[in-house]
């Protein structure tokens, strides 16, 4: 059976990402991070982001600090063919004051594993 690839929003509706569980990838097609079973997000990194919502957006605690340990990530993943067309996103609902969407506010900390700005220098 071939896994459903599954289209992650941000609030305003726009694509965000695509999820091939475990794999996310960025509208391009390339791999920016995986989801836990427990939804966690997870940059390719293996550096925590934020969880996977209901409506299908990745949100975080604005004051979350970080301190969760790093996890190992899967094997790095080719580039997907991405469709030509996705379905509209439903309508999404406010987000109040204590909850971002990574997504839309923090798009930085899904980078593809060539480009990674919060990846440790090698000095």
């Amino acid at each position: 059976m071939t896994p459903k690839l599954i289209f992650i929003y941000t609030t305003p509706g726009d694509l965000g990402a695509y999820l091939l569980y475990p794999y996310l990838y960025n509208p391009q097609g390339e791999w920016i991070g995986f989801v836990s079973p427990q939804r966690e997000v997870y940059s390719v990194l293996g550096n925590y982001v934020g969880m996977l919502s209901a409506d299908r957006r990745i949100l975080r605690k604005r004051s979350y600090d970080f301190s969760r340990p790093r996890l190992t990530p899967p094997p790095p993943r080719p580039r997907i063919t991405v469709p030509a067309t996705i379905p509209l996103a439903p309508l999404m609902a406010e987000l109040n004051y204590t909850m971002i969407d990574v997504l839309e506010d923090e798009p930085e900390r899904l980078s593809t594993v060539d480009f990674d700005e919060l990846r440790e220098d090698l000095d």
